[in-house]
């Protein structure tokens, strides 16, 4: 969970201030390294992604990011060549300011998509960061967190330790949240030293197990991108080591994003067990975690295990499941195929009103298994996004 007082690793510094992209607060933050870095990074699979995810792919297949900049409440998205010279004209400015190569810097931009930046002021605000120079700057993660937020509620960080290393992560994200990763940015920095070969390696199995697993409203984001960087200054660590730290750390932001989804009040997992493979067991549980029947089900606290059921049935290609092998829990208590008698059924709704749900489902096929991570559905959810850009 966030922490006032998180610092950055060994040889990592930032910069949050305002710039312009919203009314109040700040929204232009960078993170760099003071020496050279190796990285890693994922994007958003949309046909539509930004000029920042065109940029930032192009930069980040040299594995040798060194800074990461992002302008929140502006997606630069489908803003055509003029999108493109601007995202150019903003890591520009920002790798002269750290006298580092351009293609040294990955930038996210998220927010409204179809909207120019807002160049004039952007400009401003970088010519005068420019003359006091970004090491004159000391924003923590969570000032960074907080300036890169958009419907976010809160902040995202999170932090972890493999021997002399850190590593430490900030992220945004409470919608488009489905199906690879989601609207969400999500930077993780460390001063471990590894090869782009193992950071590229750990990164891809941890954002498998989580980002991937990660659902609000099974809308894909335009501007998805998660990355690493890993400067080296506290020395070697064991790559097995970390990248089990770092598949910790990111099933941390991804429950911290699906706990602030749009709208949410509940964290809802879904965990299919004994399934053919680990695939069915992910594609079924995503089929219960992002149906609407069932997520307002648990809104209401409404022990429904027939949309459960629902839910799994609707999955035609699966045509291993068979009704006769399926078991359905929620939480602790058996609803499917023994009915809960009146005696469970007070446990059940206690269970149901927790902030946190679980349903776990069997298939009686392998030994298989994966869980998701997503929230409820609530009227908040309609009132966030039926007034976004007005």
């Amino acid at each position: 969970m966030p922490h006032k007082y998180l610092t950055w690793p060994t040889g990592f510094r930032a910069y949050a201030g305002h710039g312009g992209l919203r009314e109040h607060g700040d929204d232009i933050s960078v993170i760099a390294s003071d020496r050279p870095a190796v990285s890693a990074a994922m994007f958003t699979k949309s046909l539509f992604a930004g000029p920042a995810v065109a940029l930032s792919r192009a930069h980040a297949a040299g594995r040798r990011l060194r800074a990461v900049t992002t302008l929140a409440q502006n997606a630069n998205v489908a803003t055509g060549r003029e999108g493109e010279r601007n995202a150019a004209e903003v890591v520009g400015r920002v790798a002269g300011i750290l006298g580092i190569p351009a293609d040294e810097v990955l930038i996210g931009s998220t927010g409204v998509i179809g909207r120019p930046l807002p160049m004039d002021t952007i400009r401003a605000h970088f010519d005068a960061a420019a003359e006091r120079g970004l090491a004159a700057y000391d924003a923590g993660p969570l000032d960074v967190a907080r300036a890169m937020m958009t419907t976010d509620t809160r902040p995202k960080t999170a932090e972890r330790a493999v021997g002399p290393a850190r590593l430490v992560a900030v992220a945004k994200g409470v919608g488009m949240l489905e199906p690879d990763m989601a609207t969400m940015l999500a930077y993780v920095v460390t001063d471990a030293a590894l090869s782009p070969a193992e950071l590229d390696g750990a990164l891809r199995t941890a954002v498998d197990r989580t980002f991937h697993c990660l659902s609000v409203d099974t809308d894909t984001s335009t501007s998805d991108t998660v990355a690493v960087i890993a400067n080296g200054a506290a020395g070697p660590v064991d790559p097995a080591e970390f990248a089990a730290a770092l598949a910790d750390l990111c099933l941390d932001l991804t429950l911290q994003l699906a706990r602030d989804g749009e709208g949410a009040t509940k964290l809802l997992r879904v965990t299919v067990e004994r399934a053919v493979d680990p695939a069915q067991a992910k594609r079924v549980a995503k089929s219960v975690l992002n149906s609407p029947l069932v997520k307002t089900a648990v809104h209401g606290a409404d022990p429904n295990w027939g949309r459960v059921l629902m839910a799994i049935g609707k999955n035609t290609d699966e045509t291993t499941i068979a009704p006769d092998k399926v078991s359905v829990r929620f939480g602790a208590v058996e609803v499917y195929p023994d009915e809960p008698g009146p005696d469970t059924l007070a446990e059940l709704t206690a269970a149901m009103r927790k902030d946190e749900v679980d349903i776990v489902i069997g298939l009686g096929l392998g030994q298989a298994a994966a869980t998701v991570y997503g929230c409820d559905l609530s009227a908040g959810y309609i009132r966030v996004n039926a007034d976004y850009t007005t």
